[in-house]
């Protein structure tokens, strides 16, 4: 399937549960690497349970395959949530967004690395988890 291919109303309730396990998956696997300290990688699968999430959202109001994309705020904005997100909300988004271009490649490896700290990265597991219960919740309205 691709981005904005049209699906039935089965297969847009398949990919919705397809996308919420994905991102259950990466929220507990950042919870998991926290355990260990691994830092950087907590930011990164933070990002990615987000980002799966919103494209469930994507898939849920456009009926529709989401776009290969990986830039939170513009998920958001394609998937129409992004105005119902609070400003700290938003202001979340946006600082979670460069987590995944950064802890992938490596001149920005080592300054993300020196930025997190155990009680940051702690912090951010329970706003995304916060976020994703959210963002389950918007989808039950739909």
């Amino acid at each position: 399937m691709v981005a904005d291919e049209s699906l039935s109303a089965d297969q847009v309730r398949q990919q919705i549960e397809y996308w919420l396990d994905l991102a259950d998956y990466d929220l507990e696997t950042a919870k998991a690497i926290l355990a260990s300290r691994r830092l950087l990688y907590v930011a990164f699968m933070c990002h990615q349970a987000i980002e799966k999430a919103l494209k469930g959202v994507y898939t849920a109001r456009r009926q529709a395959i989401p776009p290969k994309m990986h830039a939170l705020v513009k998920l958001a904005q394609l998937s129409d949530i992004w105005n119902e997100l609070t400003e700290d909300q938003q202001q979340w988004m946006i600082a979670m967004q460069p987590m995944n271009i950064e802890s992938r490649y490596p001149a920005e490896k080592a300054k993300l690395l020196a930025a997190l700290t155990v009680p940051e990265c702690e912090q951010m597991t329970v706003a995304a988890a916060e976020m994703l219960q959210w963002i389950k919740q918007q989808l039950l309205n739909v």
